[in-house]
């Protein structure tokens, strides 16, 4: 029989029950709120696509829209610069079209990015959903917009033909880090941008230089071919977009792969991703806050 010291005693030694809550700043957390986020892939797939349609709404063409407007850009600039530099329009115009399609994919994700929080303040503050929804959301919007513009490519690879080969294959991993990069600075900038609202404006501001210092409109080898402005065109080396184009263009064009690019750009994506992993870590409960 038992007695109430018994009960008493077996209740004291059995201690209190410890329900094992990760605390807001875990590991746990913030690799749960990516892969919750993923798991989301109709939603945020579906509200992707709704951003383009929106955008386009009651246009005839719609999204077509996206690919004429880049054509007219990359044609005009192609024949402007393609003059003023004495270069072949047959090859100069695919290596500005091209170049121009990467840049407005890393463009948009690196504004875009800045801004991704800011813009959902509604749904994060009512809708209870991981952050990283909204940045692939953010992702895959851009991918679309990409691959869009993929239709410019393959036109001028059959007006002005290239040598293609199996390199072109590379240009999927090269694309798949392109949208690694852009998740880890949607997710970083976003953060930051959300706390300190000066930073969106920054960012505008430097994507603006960043165009006219990557060899979109110009060519990196042909500066360093002429002895008068070689030592400086090698500035462009610590650009690290100029990398990141280059991985994605020279197999698009059929161009020789520089090895080079793909591991600064390595380098750049692991760290990045780090970066990215501990602000989420750190900051993720307090985005709500800060929205």
């Amino acid at each position: 029989m038992t007695t109430g010291d018994d009960r008493a005693e077996d209740s004291t030694s059995a201690g209190p029950v410890v329900v094992d809550v990760p605390d807001s700043r875990s590991w746990r957390r913030a690799f749960g709120d990516l892969a919750q986020g993923w798991r989301q892939r109709p939603l945020w797939g579906y509200l992707g696509w709704q951003d383009i349609k929106q955008r386009y709404r009651r246009s005839v063409l719609g999204p077509l829209w996206v690919s004429i407007s880049m054509a007219v850009v990359a044609t005009a600039m192609g024949i402007l610069y393609g003059a003023l530099f004495g270069e072949d329009i047959k090859t100069f115009l695919p290596y500005v079209a091209t170049g121009l399609l990467i840049w407005y994919f890393v463009d948009g994700c690196i504004r875009e990015g800045s801004e991704v929080f800011i813009a959902n303040e509604g749904l994060i503050r009512f809708l209870p959903a991981p952050l990283s929804l909204h940045v692939y959301r953010l992702v895959w919007r851009q991918t679309l917009f990409f691959l869009h513009n993929l239709v410019v490519w393959a036109v001028l690879m059959i007006i002005f033909p290239h040598p293609l080969g199996w390199s072109l294959l590379l240009a999927i991993p090269a694309f798949v880090v392109l949208v690694l990069n852009g998740a880890w600075i949607a997710v970083l900038a976003g953060i930051i941008a959300t706390r300190f609202r000066d930073i969106p404006p920054i960012i505008a501001s430097l994507t603006q230089l960043l165009f006219f210092m990557t060899p979109i409109v110009w060519q990196y080898e042909t500066l360093l071919k002429n002895p008068a402005v070689a030592e400086r065109a090698r500035i462009a080396e610590f650009n690290p977009v100029m990398h990141y184009v280059a991985i994605l263009r020279q197999p698009l064009l059929g161009q020789e792969i520089v090895w080079r690019h793909w591991y600064v750009v390595g380098t750049i994506t692991v760290v990045g991703c780090c970066a990215a992993l501990v602000f989420l870590r750190n900051y993720r409960s307090r985005v709500a806050y800060w929205v």
